[in-house]
């Protein structure tokens, strides 16, 4: 049975690397049915010459940010699936039949570096228990097997588009930045699950608007991470967890240092505390044990791969038994 694809890119400057997306696009052993580009006011031509490629173009006229051009994107969309992909992204032909192939309600796959294509810029995301999320092998060589998953990083990743629209719209207050995490609670929230598919393959040139240490990068995800606290967490479990949660997000605190943006960090939780209008989530009577999950298999992953720094330090401040028990099972 034919099925029916939109594929949803966010563009913000960047037209060389948006066009050889849309070349991969065009060579992908599934048709899609329509290349929608929302442009945050793009400077360089890239919405006019995605125009000359066949794509629809819908300009937001400024930089809205990640969040609110996908909602755009996918209430425009009208097909049975949708895609939502960056624009520094190129797509292996057989993208997005590998996840058609998937039958689930959302699905990723594997995220090379397309600096060096050995090393795996990730795959799907985990959380632990401080709020800051891993996406799983980054920046090594150990790649993740086929799995059932909770969360997928919108870097690229497939939809049914009504499990998208039962989830609810990105929440545009996070803007850009782990939103896709938001996204991924709200599902666990209502019992959705993905599937992590490492026969579709991408490559990520990874940050190329504005830079991974960029100052308002870094803002935004200082403020986001607090959001997310604030935004999932019942009292009980941020009473609980407090320890967790300072030193996740102390140890980010200091890479920001390091990186010469410890100033942004420092103005994103500035900002995070004093944003008092978030909307409650959904109760989340799973939460929990989640989250003890993916810190259980952020644990293992990183003593399979060998750990960087910031996750060893990490569980050397909140490590549990718990950890080591499910290691050795």
């Amino acid at each position: 049975m034919a099925v029916s694809v939109t594929v949803i890119i966010p563009v913000w400057n960047g037209r060389q690397l948006l066009m050889t997306l849309i070349d991969t696009i065009e060579r992908q052993t599934q048709p899609v049915d329509e290349v929608l580009i929302i442009d945050n006011g793009s400077e360089d031509g890239a919405p006019e010459a995605a125009e000359q490629r066949g794509a629809r173009v819908i300009r937001l006229g400024r930089n809205r940010g990640f969040a609110l051009a996908v909602n755009r994107g996918v209430a425009e969309c009208r097909t049975e699936h949708l895609a939502i992909v960056n624009s520094d992204v190129e797509l292996e032909h057989n993208w997005l039949s590998e996840l058609l192939s998937a039958k689930s309600p959302f699905a990723c796959g594997k995220i090379l570096s397309a600096a060096d294509p050995a090393i795996l810029d990730g795959s799907y995301d985990l959380l632990c228990r401080g709020g800051c999320p891993w996406r799983v092998g980054n920046g090594g060589r150990c790649e993740p097997e086929a799995a059932p998953i909770d969360m997928a990083s919108f870097t690229a990743v497939l939809f049914e588009r009504q499990a998208f629209l039962s989830v609810g719209k990105l929440d545009e207050r996070f803007e850009s930045y782990l939103e896709d995490v938001d996204f991924g609670l709200r599902c666990i929230a209502r019992g959705i699950r993905g599937r992590y598919v490492p026969t579709a393959i991408c490559r990520h040139h990874g940050s190329a608007s504005l830079g991974r240490w960029n100052s308002d990068s870094v803002r935004r995800i200082a403020r986001n991470q607090v959001f997310l606290i604030r935004k999932h967490y019942p009292r009980e479990l941020k009473r609980r967890w407090w320890w967790p949660i300072l030193v996740a997000h102390g140890l980010w605190g200091l890479l920001a240092f390091r990186h010469g943006a410890g100033f942004s960090w420092i103005r994103g939780k500035w900002q995070a505390f004093g944003e008092r209008n978030h909307l409650p989530s959904t109760p989340n009577p799973a939460l929990e044990a989640t989250l003890w999950s993916h810190e259980s298999a952020i644990y293992s992953a990183q003593k399979r791969q060998g750990p960087d720094w910031y996750w060893r330090v990490y569980f050397g401040l909140v490590g549990d038994k718990r950890h080591t028990q499910i290691d050795h099972e």
